[in-house]
């Protein structure tokens, strides 16, 4: 979750969903003076364990880190399995000092218009569970057009099991895939996301413990204007062939096709497959290479599960909740790990280390480093107000009742602050902040470190972003991101976190206002 400064411009995830033009500080909501909080379950995921998994915030990156990170966009780093079939490239690669990431580079003008493609973009990144592969940004620059998501390092569905050298999947881990996946597309469904382009076995991603994800690439369109479908039109459901749109429906249809795969371990055109499910005899359709290890009655339930989804009429086929309901109690070996049932080692990804900052640390980078909450809190007081100077323009028609009112809360709040009355302070500070009237960067760092003292750390790390928001270049909204990172268990970002706040205080030093 490490912000790289020069890497991303930060980005919180509203309540409701709203879409935010790429500018150079985000626009949140009606009143401009008010950044919406980033919703809870960002936070969640950001937890690790507390919520779905640790995945980093989404964020806008330059073409520049990038490029960096895929080595120029190298040939050997083309990681995507569909190669001329699909109209888009995917790269593996590695931002420095961060974990690996996939890259999908779209084709010229894909996306003409900017503004769309990031708002596509931020809708699928509001996105986080531990059954998808997230998007964890994207980039705009020019004429190109770009996603960035987390990288699943053990191949796809389609490598290991139409492409396998050392052993086909056995049957647990293929039933174990079809829920997996059903319980994403379920998920996506439940947040407002359920339409999935071109699903298919190269959509399924096997992450370092070798469990099942569905790449979030498919919750975007190839182009704003372009086909959504980009392989052998046998396999597209029949809706789409009349009018090219696609539906709920449509992708419940390719879900059947992916469950034909795991069955046959073989690509069948879906007609072809209705045709041998007719005499209700799941052996004809059953990949020999299992050699009948397999239980015939999960064998049953899983093609009848196909046939009903390859339904020619979308009203007859069953919606994502009822997928996951019937491959539920389908799941056996629940205590094997998947990347035993692969037959690959576990890969430990660990992020290399951030170079130490090459000058001496700053009384507030002190107290972050060593996680003294007390001193932290002492050296807010002292700095009081003065790094809000210009956050807010206020009107004379501004400075109302309500005005003096929400000050008033926040003087009562520096109050409580002083006498380390956290919990009153949180109180008082939430009262400033939900009049939105003005905005302060303080005001969320000393509320950050509140919600610190009281245990929280989740909401301290909204806070601090919120901060960063507001401020996009203030250490002390670093600062505080990298404490509640490391109260978060998430070393590895807390210290990148920790000197790239560092290196921006150097800076503000060198180039005072």
């Amino acid at each position: 979750m490490g912000c790289c400064r020069s890497s991303l411009r930060a980005v919180t995830h509203p309540e409701k969903p709203s879409a935010a033009p790429p500018a150079s500080r985000p626009s949140f909501s009606a009143n401009p003076h008010q950044p919406a909080p980033p919703s809870s379950s960002s936070a969640a995921a950001a937890a690790g364990g507390r919520g779905e998994l640790s995945v980093a915030p989404f964020a806008e990156f330059s073409l520049a880190d990038l490029r960096a990170a895929t080595g120029g966009f190298a040939p050997e780093n083309i990681v995507s399995e569909s190669g001329d079939k699909a109209p888009n490239f995917v790269y593996r690669g590695r931002l420095q000092g961060r974990r690996a990431i996939a890259v999908k580079k779209f084709t010229k003008m894909a996306w003409p218009d900017p503004k769309q493609f990031a708002e596509e973009a931020r809708g699928v990144g509001k996105l986080r569970h531990r059954r998808l592969a997230n998007l964890i940004g994207y980039c705009c620059d020019g004429d190109e057009r770009l996603l960035v998501a987390e990288f699943m390092p053990n191949d796809t569905l389609a490598k290991h099991l139409f492409h396998w050298e050392n052993q086909t999947i056995e049957w647990a881990m293929r039933l174990r895939v079809s829920y997996h996946i059903a319980e994403a597309l379920d998920y996506c469904s439940n947040e407002g996301r359920p339409l999935y382009h071109d699903l298919n076995a190269y959509r399924v991603l096997f992450d370092e413990n070798g469990d099942p994800r569905l790449s979030c690439f498919g919750l975007m369109k190839n182009s704003r204007d372009g086909k959504s479908y980009s392989t052998n039109l046998a396999y597209t459901p029949p809706e789409y062939l009349r009018n090219g749109r696609v539906t709920p429906e449509s992708v419940i249809f390719s879900f059947g096709t992916v469950l034909l795969d795991l069955l046959s371990g073989k690509r069948i055109p879906p007609s072809h497959a209705l045709d041998m499910m007719q005499g209700n005899n799941p052996q004809v359709l059953m990949d020999s290479h299992l050699e009948g290890n397999y239980s015939t009655e999960e064998a049953t339930a899983l093609v009848d599960l196909a046939s009903q989804c390859l339904q020619y009429e979308p009203r007859d086929r069953p919606n994502t909740k009822k997928l996951v309901t019937i491959l539920e109690p389908l799941q056996t070996k629940l205590e094997v790990p998947s990347y035993e049932m692969l037959g690959i080692p576990k890969i430990e990804e660990e992020a290399p280390p951030p170079p130490a900052p090459q000058h001496p640390l700053s009384p507030l980078a002190e107290a972050c480093s060593r996680m003294d909450l007390t001193a932290i809190q002492q050296i807010l007081l002292t700095t009081h107000y003065r790094d809000d100077e210009g956050s807010n323009e206020l009107s004379f028609q501004e400075w109302t009742q309500q005005m003096r009112d929400m000050l008033d809360a926040r003087k009562r709040g520096d109050l409580a602050f002083r006498d380390k009355d956290f919990k009153a302070a949180i109180e008082c500070y939430t009262q400033f902040a939900d009049v939105g009237t003005m905005v302060s960067p303080t005001v969320y760092a000393r509320r950050s470190l509140c919600h610190l003292m009281c245990d929280q750390p989740d909401a301290a790390l909204r806070d601090a972003m919120q901060a960063q928001c507001i401020l996009p270049d203030w250490p002390t909204a670093f600062y505080m991101q990298a404490v509640a990172l490391s109260k978060l268990n998430m070393q590895s970002d807390a210290k990148d976190m920790l000197n790239e706040a560092s290196q921006l205080e150097e800076k503000k030093q060198k180039n005072p206002r």
